[in-house]
């Protein structure tokens, strides 16, 4: 039986509006930065679905779905729905404004526009028809595509103009070291003696077999060399497998699956391993082996939290494959297939926690974990994300999303309105609410949603993290749950930067100090509103945050009277415990004014 899988602002379904993808968000994850961009689009046709046994169905949720035995089905978009139900033509024409491009920059240095997948790739100067996109068909030459990060650039060019890497670079260097370790590893058992403090590490190679099958002239982002390229990083830095516990594979089950998912969805996924590929959206891809791959991916995030709340480790990190945090009840999308993240959750639960804190840091908005734990308070959301009034994918996740009936307060977004945020608007947003928050919901895990994704030269992200930055995150979570914390790896599509991001994350779980960047200095401007916008609205659910709201706005209108009185600006001083920013106080000031003006 197939799996409804029409997007969650779709009518059908009944899912609360404020937790429903956008209609002004884009249909497909891939989006660049800036300008303007038009989505794929297709009908909604049923799949004839030729299984192995012989029989045929109808399953309208796998688009343009290829059977093992080569049968092909017609295209559908289970993404798009019809008009009556959803504007496919509409979606995302909008503009990101975001400070920090990452647009790819030709010989005519125009600006790249582009929320689709063909519009990020493809740089045609004529007007296209406005047809579906059919990437079989199109010829790219004079191109090279970037193995770091994906981008592409023109042949001429040596160094990627993304990410700087060069045209030849070997990014996976020393994953056949890590293979040969790995081989060698013991997996932990019921009767291993563990040193107390121990990590916990969750992969196998099984999870490389999800991959794009479907041959494009354009590779894939949510590609299986992410894995490779952490596990040959944690290994360069000899932490893994040497350090660190090897949690043995397992599939989840189904009746695991089922106290997130419905029925449908779980068929759904396990109905890819008959086919050779298929797509539940435009950028949502399976073949024959990603039902066992996703399972997989849930099954150890569900036995490392066990293991951690059990008190066997004191900590883990599962590398894992294909993502999850964008799966909801009953839906695939965002590259993700089933929910690691909630999988985990309630297997916490089950193995003797009674309160479970998520935090997404991921750059795109959980919604499918928002979705699903919506209405409990036993389990707190948390997410930092790129928002931007909703017109970044997947368009929910604003500010006043809180959960609904007994869940309400303990959904918290931390919705950030523009791109190239960095370590600074992050660790402020830690320091006054989500730590704040976390003290006082006293969880007894915590599991992070690890999307790699807003480091610096992710070509989807295009924000400014460092690993130093997710270095002091993760130092700055030990503190919650007596340090019982599961790291579960969600998007990031730079190899570089989510290698030596993880890495760093892997080095603070087993004991070692957070790594500092440069100093502290305060947030951004964009930072410190949606700071504020957010504890203006949590504060009526958290307490805790009612004085650091005060204090901020008081601290705020200091630096605005210190500014009034020096008509050159202010050298010193001091605004929420750090240095003072002369254009930061310059911009609350022109903020101010425009505001008190008659």
């Amino acid at each position: 039986m197939a799996s409804d899988m029409r997007p969650p602002n779709s009518k059908k379904g009944g899912v609360p509006s404020h937790a429903r993808v956008s209609d002004q968000a884009c249909h497909d994850k891939f989006q660049s930065c800036d300008g303007d961009g038009k989505p794929s689009r297709a009908a909604v046709n049923g799949v004839s679905v030729k299984e192995n046994h012989g029989t045929c169905s109808s399953n309208p949720d796998h688009a343009g779905a290829v059977l093992v035995d080569g049968a092909k089905g017609s295209i559908a978009q289970s993404g798009h729905v019809d008009s009556a139900d959803y504007d496919c033509a509409g979606c995302l024409h909008g503009e990101n404004g975001s400070p920090m491009a990452c647009d790819l920059q030709q010989e005519s240095d125009r600006d790249q526009a582009g929320h689709t997948l063909d519009d990020l790739f493809f740089f045609d100067d004529e007007e296209e028809d406005d047809i579906d996109w059919e990437p079989s068909a199109r010829i790219v030459e004079n191109r090279w595509f970037c193995t770091n990060c994906t981008m592409p650039n023109m042949d001429e060019v040596t160094h990627c103009q993304n990410c700087n890497d060069h045209k030849g670079s070997e990014v996976l260097a020393g994953y056949d070291v890590f293979q040969a370790s790995f081989a060698q590893a013991a997996l932990i058992s019921a009767d291993t003696a563990l040193p107390p403090g121990s990590t916990a590490i969750g992969f196998d190679e099984q999870m490389l077999l999800h991959s794009e099958v479907e041959i494009k002239p354009n590779p894939h982002p949510e590609r299986p060399n992410r894995l490779r390229a952490i596990a040959a990083s944690l290994a360069a830095a000899g932490i893994f497998p040497s350090k660190c516990a090897l949690v043995p594979p397992r599939e989840i089950t189904k009746k695991e699956l089922l106290m997130v998912h419905t029925s449908d969805h779980v068929e759904s996924v396990e109905q890819t391993k008959n086919m050779l590929y298929s797509y539940f959206t435009s950028d949502t891809y399976a073949n024959k082996e990603s039902a066992r791959a996703a399972k997989l991916a849930a099954g150890l995030c569900a036995d490392l939290a066990s293991l951690i709340v059990s008190g066997r480790v004191n900590n883990g990190f599962a590398l894992v494959r294909p993502p999850g945090h964008h799966a909801g009840v009953k839906q695939a999308m965002g590259f993700c297939l089933h929910n690691n993240a909630a999988v985990a959750a309630l297997a916490a639960q089950k193995a003797g926690a009674k309160k479970v804190l998520i935090v997404d840091w991921d750059v795109h908005h959980g919604n499918g974990t928002q979705e699903i734990f919506e209405g409990n308070k036993s389990v707190l959301y948390i997410s930092l994300h790129r928002h931007e009034d909703g017109n970044f994918y997947p368009g929910t996740g604003a500010a006043h999303e809180v959960g609904v009936l007994d869940g309400q307060g303990f959904s918290v977004n931390i919705p950030w309105s523009c791109g190239g945020v960095g370590d600074d608007d992050y660790i402020f947003a830690f320091q006054h609410v989500v730590l704040p928050i976390a003290a006082e919901f006293a969880p007894d895990i915590t599991i992070v949603s690890a999307g790699f994704d807003a480091a610096r030269g992710d070509p989807l992200g295009c924000c400014d993290v460092t690993p130093a930055g997710y270095s002091q995150m993760t130092s700055m979570l030990t503190t919650c749950s007596e340090g019982r914390l599961l790291i579960i790896l969600e998007g990031g599509y730079n190899l570089r930067s989510i290698s030596s991001s993880a890495t760093e994350v892997v080095k603070v779980l087993l004991g070692d100090g957070p790594c500092y960047g440069k100093g502290a200095a305060a947030p951004s401007k964009e930072g410190m509103q949606t700071v504020l916008q957010v504890l203006e609205i949590q504060q009526q659910y958290w307490p805790v945050l009612v004085p650091i709201l005060a204090s901020l706005q008081a601290q705020q209108g200091l630096a605005l009277s210190k500014y009034a009185k020096s008509a050159h600006g202010i050298e010193t001083g001091v605004l929420f415990k750090q240095p003072l920013r002369k254009t930061f106080v310059a911009e609350c000031w022109e903020t101010f004014v425009l505001e008190c003006a008659p």
